[in-house]
């Protein structure tokens, strides 16, 4: 199999889809791997480096694109909407259900698009969890950097000094990225609490953070009480593959205080504030209500060297199944595969995006 790795467009996205060890691993099991000329530079990887691994570079993004498999890191934007076509396979993030003009471009294309976001195996999404890591523990340090009077926030160091308290962080949601938002904030020495629905997870964060962050249930009231003293406000709510809810309302940040920061990692999936909008690394925060929201879309390519890194060792097990196998034995074999799969000849075959857009959720055939 052919299988196709350009370099990323997005706005400061500096991250590749595949190290040069993971193009070894896939030309060693007798594929050509296309990789466009400069695609990893952004993340510290040369050309050379690919050309060591056995893989042909290629001058243009129409070359790569041509492949049989493209694995790629973020969705595809309009200017690459053009090389969709009914005989791709696409293998990247999508976060369809926040984005209508891309969906529609992938079922006029006839693509079959796999999301990493919405591969699944039981209750885990193993190819979006490294991603969430990064961003979780970006959240707590652009958080603690942002407070920063000189970059708009209210002037409040997260960890305070001897004499004076430290500052309040408030993270909703406890999942992979929630909890690495507490481990970093409360490891700078904030007082961290986490809102969460789940029961059992409240416990294994309990456990797992070793009482360093407190845990409290998930309601719209408990959220209120807390918002006038939180000095930092995470966002990290998520949805599986579905548009993430607006759990904070635009009249709920007027309690906060002036100069509070305000992170949502939820972005990708449309944002959980009625008052975020993506924006990107190089013009990262704007102010709403008083508070500074920091909303950038791929958080984690700021870091593109360990989020590259991160990223292939948990894609290419999968990359490697489907090049070897194809699609249809990929997916007989690996059902984690199957609700990876969001649009397919023609149709978005992933309810939550279906839902998202209105649309009659498709079944692979």
């Amino acid at each position: 199999m052919k299988i196709g790795i350009p370099a990323e467009v997005k706005v400061k996205e500096n991250r590749v889809a595949c190290t040069p060890a993971g193009a070894r691993m896939l030309v060693q099991d007798g594929h050509t791997v296309l990789v466009q000329k400069g695609a990893g530079n952004g993340a510290g990887f040369t050309d050379d480096q690919y050309l060591q691994g056995g893989a042909k570079l290629v001058e243009t993004a129409a070359d790569a694109w041509g492949a049989d498999l493209v694995i790629k890191v973020k969705e595809p934007v309009a200017s690459e909407y053009g090389f969709l076509r009914d005989d791709l396979l696409l293998f990247t993030y999508l976060h369809l259900a926040a984005d209508k003009p891309l969906t529609e471009a992938l079922c006029a294309a006839g693509t079959t698009a796999i999301a990493y976001e919405t591969v699944q195996v039981g209750r885990r999404l193993p190819l979006l969890e490294p991603m969430s890591e990064i961003a979780g523990r970006m959240s707590a340090l652009m958080g603690a950097f942002y407070l920063s009077k000189a970059q708009g926030g209210k002037g409040v160091l997260l960890g305070g000094v001897p004499g004076v308290l430290p500052g309040n962080v408030l993270i909703i949601g406890g999942g992979t990225a929630g909890i690495n938002a507490g481990r970093v904030a409360a490891g700078i020495g904030a007082e961290v609490t986490i809102l969460e629905v789940d029961l059992e997870q409240m416990r294994f964060l309990d456990i797992s953070l070793n009482g360093a962050a407190h845990t409290l249930y998930s309601n719209e009231q408990n959220l209120l009480e807390m918002l006038p003293s939180v000095d930092l406000l995470i966002g990290a709510v998520l949805l599986p593959g579905a548009k993430a809810p607006k759990l904070i309302k635009r009249e709920f940040l007027r309690v906060m205080k002036p100069g509070a920061v305000f992170v949502d990692i939820a972005i990708d999936q449309g944002g959980c504030a009625e008052t975020s909008r993506a924006t990107t690394h190089e013009n990262p925060v704007y102010m709403e209500e008083e508070t500074l929201h920091y909303c950038v879309a791929n958080m984690p390519g700021a870091y593109a060297r360990t989020a590259t890194q991160a990223l292939t060792n948990a894609t290419i097990p999968y990359a490697q199944k489907i090049a070897n196998l194809g699609f249809s034995a990929a997916l007989e074999q690996i059902p984690a595969l199957r609700p990876g799969v969001n649009t397919y000849h023609g149709q978005v075959v992933y309810k939550a995006v279906a839902d998202a857009h209105g649309m009659t959720a498709g079944e692979i055939g």
